[in-house]
């Protein structure tokens, strides 16, 4: 039977091809263990210089404490997604060559890393944007970008080294920004949520109904958003750091990621989009 009450606009179609996008980290030389600074915080019980190995990285690329890496101060290392930039620099890009058995490689790597990283996190949106029903005039022009910015993954690594990956992702942001605009316009009521990077740090909005809202940017750190609807909501960089999604439905909720949703926390009956994966961490 027909969802009568499904916010219309949220049609995907099967298979969206970010397979690529994915993280293998069996395929990487372990490079957001290293190339990334991590600053001792909530997410991580250690300062760490980009460029220098975590001290929990084995000699097979592996972490030490895979397993434990919450209980032993470093949850941000679960929520991080590379998007699969790992295995494109450490398999495309470098062929295979690790840092260690080919240390003349390793900081041209590292910073190609982030790079590559920006670029894949614009093609997971962009394929998003590329099965968006209300959003089909615009599909055109979206493919065209997607192709030029997986032409830019494809540059050698003294090419990314030097790109102005800003600027493409400025350009990039215009026009999901676009595609957002049409795709919430078919959500009722949305007029009236505009929250665009909004301080929304511990609020209490528990069974809100946020279908179609504007929480771009917004700071969404520790609130609680138990059993509320965000369908069609634009959450690209919003921050669900420790927020409460527990029962809430992100069917349909624009440009979320896995990242995202591993930084939240969550329920067996929180609903979520099917490219998106179920926390481990997240209560039964």
């Amino acid at each position: 039977m027909p969802d009568t009450d499904r916010p219309s606009g949220t049609d995907r179609q099967d298979g969206d091809g970010r397979d690529a996008l994915r993280a293998d980290c069996g395929s990487c030389f372990a490079l957001c263990c290293v190339a990334l600074t991590l600053t001792r915080s909530a997410d991580f019980a250690v300062n760490k210089a980009a460029g220098t190995p975590c001290r929990n990285l084995r000699d097979d690329f592996r972490c030490g404490i895979h397993s434990r890496l919450r209980t032993e101060g470093f949850p941000g290392c679960t929520v991080y997604d590379c998007f699969g930039a790992g295995q494109k620099v450490s398999v495309d890009i470098y062929g295979g060559r690790d840092w260690r058995a080919a240390p003349e490689t390793a900081q041209q790597m590292f910073e190609v890393f982030p790079v590559v990283r920006q670029l894949h996190e614009l093609l997971w949106y962009l394929t998003e944007a590329t099965a968006l029903a209300p959003a089909r005039s615009l599909h055109g022009e979206i493919r065209r970008t997607l192709e030029a910015t997986e032409a830019l993954t494809r540059l050698d690594a003294a090419a990314l080294a030097e790109l102005d990956v800003a600027a493409h992702r400025a350009e990039v942001a215009v026009l999901l920004g676009r595609v957002s605009e049409l795709v919430r316009a078919t959500a009722p009521g949305r007029k009236r949520r505009g929250h665009r990077g909004g301080d929304l740090m511990g609020a209490r909005l528990r069974k809100a109904d946020l279908r179609g809202a504007d929480l771009r940017g917004a700071y969404l750190i520790a609130a609680d958003l138990g059993g509320a609807d965000l369908r069609l909501a634009d959450l690209i960089g919003a921050d669900f750091r420790d927020a409460d999604l527990s029962g809430a439905d992100l069917t349909g909720a624009l440009f979320l990621t896995q990242a995202q949703v591993n930084a939240a926390r969550g329920s067996a009956a929180t609903r979520l989009p099917p490219s998106l994966g179920r926390p481990a961490h997240w209560t039964a």
